[in-house]
């Protein structure tokens, strides 16, 4: 097993990862009723933020703007980073062209000539990363939106 990593160097690592070309998160989500819907997407990560492209009727934008709230997993099970995030705004592709720009030169498409496509903004509030369980204990490393190294 590897050594415990402190919280500046899981930090350092986290947005690293987070900052990764054409990497994937897992989105998990849930209706009103509370059924669970969860999909994998590409990422980019903007400004600190969570950013997504999908189709407006997709489950996962109908339940985010329903709910405001996901749960985002990046990473294979001995290196993940566990993000509980709320939905900050939903911009349509077209929109927004730096937020384009960026989206495009992190992820691995180009959605802005997809019709009925929008760009999901997610603000995190909650950020935790481990890779093995004697990284369980200080693995919290954002709480209520400010990261605490």
């Amino acid at each position: 097993m590897a050594p415990v990593r402190d919280r500046e160097t899981r930090k350092a690592d986290t947005l690293n990862m987070l900052g990764t070309p054409a990497i994937d998160v897992w989105v998990a989500t849930a209706s009103a009723g509370g059924v669970p819907y969860l999909v994998p997407l590409s990422l980019a990560w903007v400004d600190e933020r969570v950013v997504i492209a999908l189709e407006t009727s997709s489950l996962t934008a109908q339940n985010l703007a329903a709910a405001r709230q996901a749960r985002l997993a990046v990473g294979p099970t001995r290196d993940v980073v566990m993000i509980d995030a709320v939905l900050e705004k939903t911009v349509d592709v077209a929109a927004d062209a730096a937020l384009g720009a960026a989206y495009v030169g992190q992820a691995d498409w180009d959605p802005r000539g997809a019709p009925g496509y929008v760009f999901l903004v997610l603000r995190p509030v909650h950020i935790q990363a481990w890779r093995e369980s004697n990284e369980i204990p200080g693995r919290t490393l954002m709480r209520d939106g400010d990261w605490l190294v």
